[in-house]
């Protein structure tokens, strides 16, 4: 056989009729063959570009989005302190709950057996948490909740439902400086106050956790994949006595007066730093969604109000500026009354008689100012209401702030120019009235309000410095309203505001709320504003009461007795001694060779290398070099509050040396093994 197949491979001869051509058939064969392969290969390799090349990206955005989830884990906001250090907001570890679904068999079932342990869920939650359980993805139950209801849910054991830690905003004082500070959402950013305004510096840069699951979406890691960076610290200039003085007089007097509201603000004339900002009614933030949206309204800055006679201030220091009316002038007031055009006549209270310039102000006459403020002019009368900064925001610390209403002056007739000039036909906030009259306390230059003092980045503190907006008036003008201010309080409409042993300068204000566009016979806004010591002002203060429907309405009845109880509270708390017949200093003879300083300024006993030289009296020493026990010595005895980070020795100090004392203050601390060379120049 083999030989055969031998003989038919090596004959040459052509293949007879009847013989098969096998070889022509294999090779047809093996071209189909071929070509059949080679399609199957093509279309193979066209399959694998296209899966690798063109629909790569999408292929990967849906695996990554099957097998991993990513939650952005929500950093740690700094705090926020008040001037001395004291904590007033602060973020703490809360308990959230979220579910897998794909591990959870019944959703209905599960999402029963949650409402349960939270008793408080309605019929709207059950059914949107039932329906977010027969999703494919994660998704939260709930966020921040109590400790008692993650126990209550754990004790369940139910499957698919985890539990995870999340930054929780809280506010140790509650209800303290709430309008102030604002609130935050569960999402970790600020919904109002300095929280809003500063947020991007205080939230801080999220985290990433990445979940990752298996094909029938079962959780089988959890890592974090960038770390959050916590926020800036925000340093706020208020006083946290000053502002637990301020919300506790405010509320009494909201309380006494059985009034609607109001507002109250300690404020530095010099430096434009506010000390308590205080509204009522109030909230608390911890519980923000328990309010209303009037609780938490900061009247201060949001709430325009007509000022009424304290915006006679304005009125004066226009015509006295612009020498439009001498002192000495005579102003008849007679008959209490005065018509400005056919339609409109103004009264007084009473009728006054005859006043001198400063008497109208002190008996706060209406006719009088008015006739001032014809001899004024609306164009320089639009010029001093824009020097005292109303018309447009006066904060920059306060975003939302209201601008206020005032009159353009070319649309500004006399009708408009009598109402203005005694306080009428004007929307002013609180803490525009409050920066216009410390204008006054400061020799006539307005200095921007500011609730912020410093913030804390990367542990060094960058202050922020007095902004001078504009001089108002002249020195001497200043000191003339002040002495007009003097007499209000001395034996003019605020006597209630009187406090033995000091001088005080202030205005009284009573203005009719608009009601259905006519101006009400019941609610009034009663305000009284004013500085003291008026001849070195320390704190101007403003006590605005909306609505009082006690045993009076004016400004002299309700506010001005607030005003006097913050006032001696804050007089004690800073140490301020009577003006009008003040104690004889004591004198302490000393025999001794030591350099006059302050007992309380003194250095430690031991030996101490100091690299430059020593603090003069009443200012902070500099501290660097030092170990940190001789530092905190140094600190303790100058009665500050030391806060430091790092070990070794001091390389860098807030307040810097040479800073004025302020008792009970804070002093931060930066310390490092290695002491840092000294620059030759002082601290910044």
């Amino acid at each position: 056989m083999i030989d055969r197949i031998q003989r038919v491979l090596t004959r040459t001869e052509p293949p007879q009729p009847g013989d098969v051509d096998w070889r022509a058939t294999l090779k047809r064969r093996i071209v189909v063959a071929a070509v059949i392969f080679g399609l199957w290969a093509a279309a193979i390799e066209a399959r694998l570009v296209y899966l690798q090349v063109y629909s790569h990206a999408d292929l990967v955005a849906k695996a990554s989005k099957q097998q991993m989830h990513r939650i952005e884990a929500p950093a740690e906001r700094g705090d926020i302190v008040d001037r001395k250090g004291h904590v007033l907001a602060t973020s703490v570890d809360a308990d959230s709950i979220f579910a897998v679904p794909s591990e959870i068999d019944n959703p209905d079932e599960t999402a029963a057996k949650l409402c349960d342990a939270f008793g408080d869920c309605t019929a709207k939650e059950r059914q949107s948490l039932s329906e977010r359980l027969h999703q494919a993805r994660w998704t939260y139950v709930r966020r921040q909740v109590p400790p008692d209801e993650k126990r209550r849910v754990e004790t369940l054991n139910l499957d698919g439902i985890k539990f995870m830690k999340e930054s929780h905003r809280f506010y140790p004082n509650t209800e303290l400086a709430a309008h102030l500070l604002g609130y935050v959402g569960v999402d970790n950013v600020g919904l109002g106050g300095i929280e809003a305004a500063y947020d991007s510096q205080i939230r801080g840069k999220p985290g990433t956790v990445l979940i990752q699951t298996d094909a029938r979406q079962h959780a089988f890691s959890t890592r974090v994949t960038r770390l959050p960076t916590a926020g800036s610290t925000v340093e706020l200039t208020i006083d946290e006595f000053l502002q637990h003085v301020a919300e506790r007089e405010l509320h009494a007097g909201v309380i006494a007066n059985h009034a609607a509201g109001g507002s109250a603000i300690i404020m530095n004339p010099h430096t434009g730093e506010i000390l308590a900002m205080a509204n009522e009614p109030t909230f608390n933030p911890n519980a923000y969604r328990d309010s209303q949206e009037l609780e938490r309204r900061n009247r201060a800055v949001l709430d325009l109000y007509e000022p009424g006679s304290t915006f006679k201030v304005v009125t004066a220091s226009a015509a006295i500026e612009e020498k439009v009316m001498p002192l000495d002038t005579m102003i008849d007031t007679n008959p209490g009354q005065i018509r400005i055009d056919r339609t409109r006549v103004v009264h007084d209270m009473r009728n006054h008689g005859v006043l001198s310039f400063s008497d109208v102000i002190v008996e706060s006459s209406n006719v009088g100012a008015i006739k001032i403020g014809f001899k004024v002019g609306t164009e320089r009368m639009s010029d001093y209401v824009r020097r005292y900064g109303f018309g447009h925001p006066v904060s920059a610390d306060f975003p939302g702030e209201s601008s206020g209403i005032v009159w353009k002056p070319e649309k500004m007739t006399d009708s408009a120019l009598a109402s203005v000039s005694m306080g009428y036909q004007i929307g002013v906030t609180p803490l525009q009235m409050a920066a216009a009259v410390s204008a006054v306390a400061n020799q006539g230059q307005r200095v921007e309000p500011r609730v912020v003092r410093a913030i804390y980045r990367d542990n060094r503190r960058y202050g922020i410095q007095p902004k001078i907006v504009q001089r108002t008036t002249s020195v001497d003008t200043a000191a003339t309203l002040t002495t007009i201010m003097e007499d209000v309080v001395e034996r003019g409409t605020a006597r209630a505001a009187q406090i033995p042993g000091y001088t005080i300068a202030g205005k009284t204000g009573t203005a009719a709320k608009l009601v259905n566009g006519h101006y009400s016979h019941s609610d009034y806004n009663a305000s009284f504003v004013g500085f003291l010591p008026s001849r070195d002002p320390a704190v101007t203060i403003i006590v605005v009461i909306d609505s009082p429907h006690g045993a009076g309405y004016t400004g002299g009845v309700v506010s001005a007795p607030v005003f006097k109880r913050i006032a001696e509270s804050t007089l004690r708390y800073l140490g301020i001694g009577p003006t009008i017949n003040p104690a004889p200093a004591v004198l302490v003879a000393r025999h001794s060779d030591e350099p006059n300083v302050p007992t309380s300024a003194r250095l430690p006993a031991e030996p101490v290398v100091s690299l430059v030289a020593d603090a003069a009296p009443g200012t902070i020493p500099d501290l660097r070099g030092l170990s940190a026990r001789q530092a905190v010595r140094t600190i303790v005895k100058l009665g500050l509050i030391a806060r430091m980070s790092g070990d070794g020795v001091v390389v860098t100090q807030e307040p810097a040396a040479g800073t004025p004392l302020e008792s009970g203050g804070v002093c931060r601390l930066v310390l490092e093994r290695t002491p840092r060379r000294r620059e030759s120049s002082p601290q910044p």
